[in-house]
């Protein structure tokens, strides 16, 4: 089954430049391996790399002095390395990067046939390259897949951690869907980049022509939609699936991202050394000589002590001006916090004497219903007093009356002793009266 779809694929999807573009030959003065019809130059080397399938493949490495980071480059369909070498000499230039690009099994000078895996295990031997001929670390690699080169990139991708960055030009979501606009995934489908997308956990950038007729522009917006890093994508408005290089926001949108994913490289190499990684003597001293030449550099464009000690002066102007305008701000800051505090003060002594007023209205009704009670009160008194009262004045009324009717009693009485009195004194005085007269 597995024979049947590469034999699938190699029809429809692979198309190598036939004769190729370039030869090989050998150097005899400095025995290095050079292309044919290309101009020989100090800093690229051609080297022949063996896969783990068997197969040998020419790749093409371009040094920059100036560069921290190193791109690998894989080339899309009907392309070989003699077709892209001045393009990609002038990236190496201007990114500036180093830079290995490689010519998949069965293009150019390349053996093998070219099917899916090969081309797997073609960018697999390339990284190896970088790691042990280059010295180069893992987050110093920045993977490059054009078009068809895009199934390569983003399967070693998923399968490298620590990986700096990837650039997706005029990408495929996979083979069969360029052909067919498919909704799923089929057995017999290559480059499913569609699926493996979300699993790469570095910064991506996808590049894409509006007006592609090869690649349909929704292939490379739905892999940026699918990615978990994104960086900010380029859309060329009217590029097509091969001229992308030819717009100028082309050059300066990646010139940018390299520029950020470099700035993001010294972050990480100022951490320390990442465990696990092959440490070379010799490349390290070379990592020094060039950090050393670009001290320098550095160091040249750096303006004079006097230069700098000048504008001192109207530096600390400057400092005393925002010294002073921080204080102010700081005071206004109290200030308004002040504010608040004293409406907030405000606002409780307000409710507070609302709250009293009510209180004070509240207690002058419990007087008032005190009041009216305790009248209330007195009067139900002086009602009861008032009936007590009735019986006693009839009583008394009564007494009264009996009294009126004792005292002529009591001075008949009286009146009647008196009488009685005289009598016995009338009695007593004709007694003496006659004994006086008899002893007269």
């Amino acid at each position: 089954m597995g024979a049947v779809k590469s034999s699938m694929a190699s029809k429809f999807a692979f198309c190598p430049p036939k004769p190729p573009s370039y030869g090989l030959a050998v150097d005899e003065s400095t025995g290095r391996l050079t292309m044919s019809g290309m101009a020989s130059r100090e800093n690229v080397d051609i080297l022949k790399l063996c896969t783990k399938r068997g197969n040998e493949i020419v790749a093409m490495y371009m040094r920059n002095p100036a560069a921290t980071l190193t791109l690998l480059y894989s080339h899309g369909n009907a392309a070989d390395l003699g077709q892209m070498y001045e393009l990609l000499s002038e990236l190496s230039v201007h990114l500036p990067v180093n830079l290995l690009t490689y010519d998949y099994s069965g293009y150019g000078k390349s053996t093998g046939k070219p099917s899916e895996h090969n081309t797997y295990a073609d960018i697999e031997a390339a990284y190896r390259c970088l790691e042990e001929i280059y010295g180069v670390k893992e987050e110093d690699v920045i993977l490059y897949g054009q078009s068809l080169g895009s199934g390569p990139t983003i399967d070693l991708a998923v399968r490298l951690s620590r990986l700096r960055a990837v650039v997706l030009h005029s990408a495929i979501l996979s083979g069969l869907r360029v052909l067919y606009p498919v909704k799923r995934t089929y057995w017999f489908d290559i480059f499913k980049n569609i699926d493996k997308i979300p699993q790469v956990k570095c910064p991506v950038l996808v590049i894409h022509g509006t007006a592609d007729d090869v690649v349909d522009f929704s292939h490379g917006k739905q892999l940026w939609e699918l990615c978990k890093e994104q960086y900010e994508p380029l859309w060329i408005k009217g590029g097509n699936h091969c001229d992308l290089e030819l717009y100028p926001q082309f050059i300066r949108h990646l010139k940018k991202f390299i520029s950020a994913m470099d700035k993001s490289a010294h972050l990480i190499n100022c951490s320390g050394p990442v465990a696990g990684l092959s440490e070379n003597p010799q490349n390290s001293t070379d990592c020094i000589e060039k950090s050393r030449q670009s001290i320098d550099q550095r160091e040249k464009s750096m303006p004079s002590t006097d230069q700098i000690e000048k504008r001192r002066p109207s530096t600390d102007h400057r400092e005393k001006s925002r010294t002073s305008i921080d204080k102010s701000e700081k005071s206004r800051t109290s200030t308004d916090k002040r504010e608040k505090s004293r409406t907030s003060t405000d606002k409780r002594e307000k409710s507070r004497t609302s709250t009293d007023k009510r209180e004070r209205t509240r207690t002058s009704t419990d007087k008032k219903e005190k009041s009216r009670t305790s009248t209330d009160k007195r009067e139900k008194l002086r009602t009861s007093i008032d009936k007590r009262d009735k019986p006693r004045n009839s009583m008394d009324g009564r007494e009264k009356a009996c009294a009126g009717t004792d005292q002529p009693e009591k001075a008949r009485k009286s009146i009647d002793r008196l009488g009685g009195m005289m009598r016995s004194v009338g009695l007593c005085n004709i007694g003496c009266f006659k004994h006086n007269v008899s002893g007269g």
